[in-house]
């Protein structure tokens, strides 16, 4: 993998160490999660954060495990780090470290006080609510080590105050019970019972969210450190509390053996192949109904869209077929009039989208090519040909093939957003692309094809399929070139000046990345040239993929920053999103371009946001500053997958 390590000029300044996070998945959709710092700077981080009936509905545990190391002199030196509604930030023990580097996915911290050196490893048992922190003492001593343990036990998308009840701490044998939801093990543990009131993040504050909590003292771990070598471990779990998990190094050397694993079952070329494969892993989670996919960290669960456009990089490309496998026959079970169903943040099943399903043919039609599985296609082909069933007679939204062209047409409902641009703000899509949008299209066309052909495989018939595809390329074809030179992104739309519904139509010619899908799907309905490629290059390109808007277009925005409402108008508004990297780079690669260049900023990007991994967005104008969830699914998938292709 790469060599992802900071050294003191980074790790020591709050600019540098502040902004580069880590992440350590459980499996589950639970984490560990923070900065190179120490810092926390969301009011998602935290040391031991817990999913619980779906991998969004995650409550924030052990909050902080701040060392602090007394010296033989007497001395007593704070190794954390806080941030404080005065706008004080103490302790500063970042200024102490020396180094930290990210080996196997797995943070770790060297501080240096002198001739003492102390480090800290963190790793969570697999498929199990439980972090792992070991500290070992590397040189000098003797020493003794306090951990201070911040407790809560609280919604991670809220925070929790001290004009509340006080977190219920009981005693046990090595440790604590916070809440009777989580449990503390470590050596000589000393009960305290405060709260430290004013807690600050500064990601929340810059969000426009609420960026104070309070959080409980619940007590310290002390343990000496007398010759190099020897360890001071914490370990903190849910779930089953009378379950003992192993030692806290077995879990760190388990965590270490098994991303190593990871890595090696794809198979990578590179060792940036290689880092996008542990980072993959992250979004793959075990949940009651089986396999399932976070579409982010540290605040999105499981999204069909996101899912299924992310299903080749996460499944096929780390050779993940036999999860991948079980993830599409659950989420086949989920349809409905020929919709996916998106199970929101909330944990509310909805059926909201008009391209989600499309994107479930795709996946399914590449499983079967990619991994030869006809059996899977057999089985699966009643599910796939009642979704265009239902798009060819009507279903929910307006959503139906216009039998005048047999393209799809959607978003009769007003406040509806049912594409990827899906942005509200107080309610009124931002984005709302009613008519007859360029990728869905470009989707139909390709899930046609898809479909003829696993029908084809079963010993069906295919040609009424085969006749609706060539009658949807012909029609493609005809409608989305515009005289500006490059592809419509919406055509039929009802024009501004008349209500939704209304008439006449106008074609949407504003420069959107949403075409590249038109030449780049396995059935694309256009072949790329050359000149219409770098046109929209030319508008759209940035070092981490494709604006959402070009530049000169009416209604840019370049800054994906400020409160929620300011973020959510320019989600798709000309912010960058990196997934997007990899319909460009097979577009180009269709038409004879060079890619191999295209991956330089993304994969620099890798040491400096999410570290060893993709973000969700970025801003549209230089420099790009990552943006949105710093470990995002789809934007690792596409570049995994786009990579890969060029073998």
């Amino acid at each position: 993998m790469i060599d992802i390590r900071f050294g003191p000029q980074v790790c020591g300044e709050l600019t540098g160490g502040a902004t580069r996070e880590w992440l350590v998945p459980d499996g589950l959709g639970g984490y560990a999660m923070g900065t190179v710092s120490g810092l926390r700077t969301r009011r998602y981080h935290g040391l031991l954060v817990v999913a619980g009936h779906t991998p969004a509905s995650r409550n924030v545990g052990l909050v902080s495990l701040d060392p602090a190391v007394v010296l033989p002199s007497g001395a007593r030196l704070r190794l954390g780090a806080h941030e404080w509604s005065s706008g004080d930030v103490d302790p500063r023990g970042f200024e102490l470290l020396e180094r930290f580097d990210l080996t196997d996915g797995l943070p770790r911290w060297r501080w240096r006080i002198g001739d003492v050196v102390i480090e800290r490893e963190l790793a969570m048992a697999y498929g199990r609510s439980c972090v792992a922190v070991v500290h070992r003492l590397v040189s000098g001593g003797p020493v003794r080590l306090d951990l201070s343990a911040a407790c809560t036990w609280r919604d991670a998308h809220g925070e929790r105050r001290a004009d509340g009840p006080a977190p219920r701490v009981e005693p046990v044998d090595g440790g604590a019970v916070v809440e009777g939801a989580f449990r503390l093990a470590g050596p000589d543990w000393t009960p305290e019972g405060q709260w430290w009131l004013g807690v600050h993040h500064r990601e929340e504050a810059a969000r426009g969210l609420h960026p104070d909590d309070d959080v409980w003292h619940a007590g310290r771990f002390s343990g000496a450190l007398e010759r190099p070598g020897d360890t001071v471990s914490v370990l903190a779990w849910a779930g089953d509390l009378a379950a003992t998990p192993p030692p806290a190094e077995e879990v760190v050397a388990a965590a270490r053996r098994r991303n190593r694993q990871v890595v090696a079952r794809a198979e990578p070329a590179d060792a940036v192949e290689a880092t996008l494969a542990l980072a993959a892993d992250a979004f793959v989670v075990r949940t009651a109904a089986g396999p399932d996919v976070v579409a982010g960290y540290p605040w999105f669960g499981a999204w069909s869209r996101d899912t299924m456009t992310s299903y080749e990089g996460l499944f096929l490309c780390a050779n993940r077929a036999d999860e991948g496998r079980e993830l599409l026959r659950a989420y086949a079970a989920t349809l409905s009039e020929g919709m996916l169903a998106n199970t929101a943040d909330t944990g509310r099943v909805e059926y909201n989208t008009v391209d989600a399903a499309l994107w479930f043919l795709h996946a399914v039609s590449r499983h079967v090519t990619v991994t030869g599985d006809t059996d899977l296609g057999d089985e699966l082909l009643p599910a796939l040909r009642g979704i265009v069933d239902a798009y060819l007679a009507g279903t929910r939204y307006g959503i139906a093939v216009d039998p005048a062209d047999g393209l799809v047409t959607q978003g009769g409902t007003p406040g509806t957003a049912l594409t990827w641009m899906d942005a509200r703000v107080y309610g009124v899509p931002v984005t709302p692309r009613t008519g007859k949008p360029v990728e869905i299209n470009a989707l139909w066309v390709n899930g046609l094809a898809g479909l003829a052909e696993l029908t084809e495989l079963a010993g069906g018939d295919a040609a009424e399929l085969w006749r609706l595809h060539a009658r949807a390329t012909a029609s493609f074809a005809a409608r989305f070139p515009s005289p500006v030179g490059w592809l419509h992104d919406v055509v039929d739309a009802p024009a501004p000046a008349y209500p939704l519904g209304g008439a006449p139509f106008h074609d949407d010619d504003l420069l959107r990345p949403n075409q590249l899908l038109a030449w780049s799907l396995p059935y694309a309905p256009l072949e790329p040239d050359e000149p219409t490629l770098r046109r929209v290059a030319a508008g759209l390109l940035t070092p981490l993929g494709p604006r959402s808007l070009a530049p000169d277009q009416p209604g840019y925005t370049g800054r994906h920053r400020g409160g929620p409402a300011e973020r959510d108008g320019g989600y798709h508004q000309g912010t960058v999103w990196p997934w997007l990297l990899g319909p460009y780079v097979d577009a180009a690669r269709r038409a004879k371009l060079p890619v191999d260049d295209l991956f330089v900023g993304v994969e620099a990007h890798l040491t400096e946001y999410g570290l060893g991994s993709v973000s969700e967005t970025a801003d549209g104008a230089a420099p790009h500053a990552a943006t949105g969830c710093p470990f995002q699914a789809w934007s690792v998938a596409e570049v995994l997958r786009a990579r890969r292709v060029r073998r």
